[in-house]
């Protein structure tokens, strides 16, 4: 497998990693970019554009990054707190007065990026024409009442997240989600990242589909269910009807569904757009920052820690950003970020200065710690103690 692009002196390990997941780990396509104090040290591309074709992966391809898109998204509401247009500690109602229903008066905007505003299910799930309709899905959730008490306990918003987030947006701002990224966030930093595609940037997005890993050289090897499996599998457990809000899913190589604006699910990124957004959240990128100190503390101090009454495993939120734990490493304690079921990642660690964007167009049935990124991260973490060494 031919891998292109460049790493700096000390970085090596990443590129070695990033080899070793097309020859033992079945990766068809995908890049990884990091950037160390706003600079960028690893810039790798490698495979097909497409899941399933034949045409060389370029450096600008990219890629749906799925719930990725949710720490991308997540930015919004925190810079327009930061900008003291948006109070984290209002009542969802007070900006959107339909939402108020059936108990619903008690949301905090805090609630909705910590997971704990008992929405992630709706009792009738959205078609996909529908969940591709800016006003269906806010409605939905408006409707909708908790399934726990909102504030006293969290789970994964799989979907739900996105449509409450993008509301707020468009009742503080007069925009969605996508267009206030694209306006205030991706031109000042020129990020190859959207939510909600322009057209004109449809030729540059790769064919994503399901691949399974492969077996171990020994042969087959059975495996235990983890607990998110066997919930998932289960058709009246939260973990099912949380991403089944929208039944069925869209075909996520459907331009419609690439055009649209989901903020929980269907950002696109190339690799180098998703690291260096991140290194922008934590400091200097060419002259652009985004989080003021206060911002970036707040972002990653812990909101939400345990038992996931969606994903059943503990996790742990700060506002917006999944942060470093057992269900979803990064590099080290203080990380935060989010992943994309079956593959991407992005995240950032602001004692070391890494920003880290990884993109597949090969998706895993894993929820969180995909084994291809994890192994990038780690090489990433070799890489940091060989240069302090």
């Amino acid at each position: 497998m031919d891998v292109h692009g460049t790493v700096a002196e000390g970085f090596e390990p990443v590129r070695e990693a990033f080899v070793r997941n097309f020859a033992a780990l079945g990766e068809r396509g995908a890049a990884v970019a990091v950037y160390r104090d706003g600079r960028r040290v690893v810039d790798l591309w490698g495979g097909t554009r497409d899941v399933d074709g034949a045409d060389p992966w370029e450096r600008g391809t990219a890629q749906v990054v799925r719930s990725a898109t949710k720490g991308v998204a997540a930015a919004v509401p925190l810079l327009l707190h930061q900008r003291g247009e948006l109070d984290l500690d209002a009542p969802v109602g007070h900006y959107w007065p339909e939402f108020k229903a059936h108990g619903k008066d008690r949301v905090l905007v805090r609630h909705v990026l910590n997971h704990r505003a008992g929405l992630p299910v709706l009792d009738r799930p959205l078609t996909p024409e529908d969940a591709l309709d800016p006003l269906r899905g806010p409605e939905a959730v408006a409707a909708q009442a908790p399934v726990w008490e909102p504030g006293a306990d969290h789970g994964y918003h799989a979907l739900t997240y996105g449509w409450m987030l993008d509301e707020l947006v468009r009742r503080v701002t007069g925009r969605g989600t996508g267009e206030w990224l694209a306006a205030q966030i991706a031109a000042p930093l020129g990020l190859d990242l959207w939510i909600g595609l322009p057209d004109a940037q449809a030729h540059r997005v790769g064919r994503v589909g399901r691949v399974e890993a492969p077996e171990p050289a020994s042969g087959p090897r059975l495996r235990p269910k983890r607990a998110v499996t066997a919930a998932y599998e289960d058709p009246a457990s939260l973990t099912r009807r949380a991403f089944a809000a929208i039944t069925p899913f869209p075909d996520q190589n459907d331009p419609a569904y690439r055009g649209a604006a989901l903020p929980a699910t269907n950002g696109i990124a190339t690799a180098d757009g998703l690291a260096r957004f991140y290194a922008a959240l934590i400091g200097e990128v060419d002259g652009v920052r985004l989080f003021e100190p206060g911002t970036l503390e707040s972002a990653r101090t812990e909101e939400s820690a345990g038992p996931d009454r969606v994903l059943v495993v503990p996790t742990r939120f700060g506002l917006g950003y999944m942060l470093h734990g057992s269900a979803s490493p990064f590099l080290a304690p203080g990380s935060f970020g989010h992943p994309g079921r079956g593959g991407a990642l992005g995240f950032a660690d602001p004692e070391t200065g890494i920003a880290f964007g990884y993109v597949t167009n090969g998706f895993r049935g894993t929820v969180t710690a995909d084994p291809r990124a994890q192994a990038l991260v780690r090489a990433v973490r070799t890489a940091l103690g060989e240069a302090a060494a």
